[in-house]
């Protein structure tokens, strides 16, 4: 069958040559086309981002996402394990470009690809999508609903500095923003200013913030899942990743 892949966990090498746990998912036979690391949520490394990756399977991409809380709790389950990482201080963003090269790696060495890569990450993961693109070679970025990209959390939330504006400048593949305009972190306002931001540093990009919706619109077992915000999202990333990873021969969308 054209639409037949592999998935399962598997290992890559991430950050400091450390062996973290990931799950992969990729095409039978070969599609021609590059691959997803997929960057999953605060919630951690769970069925919601699994799911995600085979998505991007079925589509014919091979997809990876590492377990960026792999150290903190080896084999534990993913809140236990998200827990574990939020009182150690959270992943430093040398880390997540550690890890998120690692994944990269892994996916350039897929039999059949093309050898160009994309990311995408939801929430913090949106965030870490974006600073992926700013440290490392990827081809395609995309980013649902980032939030302190550009402004550190309030005093509130007790997290440290996270805002990434002053690596924006070496943000140099295309990017897709998707984000609800009901929500508030990112706020709406924010993410016009990184829209300016990139449009003036000259950073191919596309912004998409939908009516009605607030953050986690993705999220099918969330009562903030907003149907026709995460469907016209699915196609925009479809067409995305067509556009800069190419076309799968044969499969998917």
């Amino acid at each position: 069958m054209p639409d037949e892949f592999l998935c399962g966990t598997t290992t890559v090498v991430g950050n400091g040559g450390d062996v973290i746990e990931a799950y992969a998912a990729t095409p039978v036979a070969p599609t021609g086309a590059g691959g997803v690391v997929v960057i999953h949520h605060m919630p951690g490394f769970d069925e919601a981002t699994k799911e995600i990756v085979r998505r991007f399977a079925s589509w014919g991409y091979a997809a990876v996402a590492p377990n960026l809380h792999h150290r903190d709790a080896p084999g534990a389950a993913s809140d236990d394990a998200a827990a574990a990482n939020r009182a150690a201080g959270g992943v430093s963003d040398e880390q997540l470009l550690g890890d998120v090269s690692g994944a990269v790696d892994h996916l350039r060495a897929v039999s059949g690809s093309n050898g160009t890569v994309g990311t995408i990450g939801f929430c913090s993961g949106g965030r870490q999508s974006l600073l992926a693109g700013t440290g490392l070679p990827v081809d395609a970025v995309v980013d649902c609903y980032g939030a302190f990209v550009l402004a550190d959390p309030p005093a509130e939330m007790n997290r440290p500095s996270m805002t990434i504006r002053d690596r924006l400048s070496s943000l140099t593949a295309p990017v897709l923003g998707l984000f609800g305009a009901e929500d508030s972190y990112p706020s709406p306002a924010e993410v016009a200013e990184l829209d300016a931001i990139l449009t003036a540093q000259g950073t191919e990009h596309t912004f998409v913030s939908y009516d009605g919706a607030g953050h986690a619109f993705f999220a099918v077992d969330r009562p903030a899942y907003r149907v026709a915000a995460a469907v016209d999202g699915w196609q925009r990333i479809a067409d995305f990743y067509h556009e800069h990873l190419g076309q799968p021969q044969g499969w998917g969308r």
